[in-house]
């Protein structure tokens, strides 16, 4: 079964590079909005909607402070669940796929757009830079797609202002286990007994870093510190820093205390969304 697994992996290669050879000279898509009118937010996590108890992915947006829920199938969600938690599965998944399919033909996702809401469904676009191509090629995309692959390579994600007022005052909650969040580049999950005991953290309330990309990374904030508070307030959970990250003041960097090999430290971090290099090493446990 090896070999035949091989020979459809390449032929997806082929196929897609015949599909966007024809493109080199046509824009597959229009936006419905000017990218620049957009507004950058960052992927947080994937939580419920009580009501429906379907999941939701939940994008921060800084300027607003506003944390947007925008729906998602229950496969779309499973799949950004494993890239926050940087899980390689042992062969390639959809987006998996996808990710690599675009690395072989030399393409690179540049940004995602949420740019139009239509009769109640999201339209999303992904913008890739291709090999031999003048300009980008926008390429037409269901959301929650194009933001399971930006979970994977780190791309812009931009929203049409109109879709976070929609969504303003959607209702959301967290998972009840295996909670993973990011806000500011920074990876959190829950910190067990035993991860205390193995890593030697204090017996503090805080959130265990799982991986820190951008800023944080730089630093020197790593995987396996304990974040003890954000403008000292002590996050008891990982949705509980996405809460202390949307209420720190817009105008300061937020204040982050944490453990690190035996001594407190801290650092500070402007709240915006963090700019990623998709090449630059992240920092995983």
């Amino acid at each position: 079964m090896q070999p035949l697994a091989q020979s459809y992996q390449v032929f997806l290669v082929i196929l897609l590079s015949a599909l966007l050879m024809p493109l080199q000279g046509v824009q597959a898509r229009e936006p419905a909005i000017d990218p620049d009118e957009m507004v950058a937010v960052e992927l947080a996590t994937v939580g419920i909607n009580p009501t429906t108890r379907t999941p939701v992915v939940l994008l921060r947006e800084p300027v607003s402070g506003d944390i947007v829920p925008i729906a998602i199938g229950v496969a779309e969600a499973r799949s950004i669940m494993l890239a926050l938690h940087d899980a390689e599965p042992p062969r390639p998944q959809t987006h998996d796929l996808m990710r690599d399919l675009l690395g072989a033909l030399d393409a690179r996702l540049s940004r995602i757009l949420i740019d139009d809401l239509r009769d109640g469904t999201y339209h999303g676009a992904l913008e890739l830079a291709v090999r031999g191509r003048d300009g980008m090629l926008l390429v037409d995309s269901r959301p929650s797609d194009a933001l399971a692959l930006a979970a994977r390579t780190g791309a812009t994600i931009l929203v049409a202002p109109r879709i976070l007022i929609s969504a303003r005052d959607l209702e959301y909650e967290g998972l009840d286990r295996d909670q993973v969040v990011t806000a500011v580049g920074i990876t959190v999950v829950e910190v067990t007994d035993a991860l205390r005991e193995a890593l030697g953290l204090p017996e503090e309330d805080g959130v265990l870093v799982s991986g820190v990309r951008g800023e944080a990374a730089e630093q020197g904030l790593a995987a396996g510190d304990l974040i003890l508070s954000v403008d000292d307030q002590a996050p008891a959970s990982p949705m509980e820093f996405l809460e202390l990250i949307r209420r720190s003041a817009k105008d300061e960097p937020a204040v982050i205390r944490y453990w690190q090999d035996g001594a407190e430290h801290s650092l500070k971090l402007d709240t915006g969304v963090p700019e990623i290099d998709p090449d630059a090493p992240g920092i995983e446990l």
